[in-house]
């Protein structure tokens, strides 16, 4: 039975923070995923009659985010998740270099 290699204090390092990057990314992703729900499927179905009552650039509100406020939302979160991933990128030190992994930069 082969005995398992057990990784240097370095490697779990490495490992560690891979795990808490992958962590804070599907958090931040639960997070978004649950506003766009709420934006899209709440606002604009479920309680679409109460906000109805309530104009907006001439529609009643819950029609406006059934047809667009969904939409709006959805592009802001797309990019307030860019902006923030590529913060935690630099963060962990996982940042895109727009090199191939395998080019080394010439000094």
């Amino acid at each position: 039975m082969p005995v398992p290699e057990v990784p240097s204090d370095q490697e779990a390092q490495v490992q560690e923070e891979h795990r808490r990057y992958w962590r804070t990314n599907l958090r931040v992703l639960v997070v978004l995923l649950s506003v766009w729900f709420g934006v899209s499927c709440l606002l604009g179905i479920v309680f679409a009659e109460p906000l109805n009552r309530i104009q907006f650039g001439g529609f009643p509100l819950g029609f406006w985010f059934a047809q667009q406020g969904s939409i709006y939302v959805f592009i802001l979160l797309i990019l307030f998740y860019a902006w923030l991933m590529d913060r935690e990128d630099r963060k962990f030190h996982v940042e895109q270099t727009g090199q191939p992994a395998d080019v080394e930069e010439d000094a």
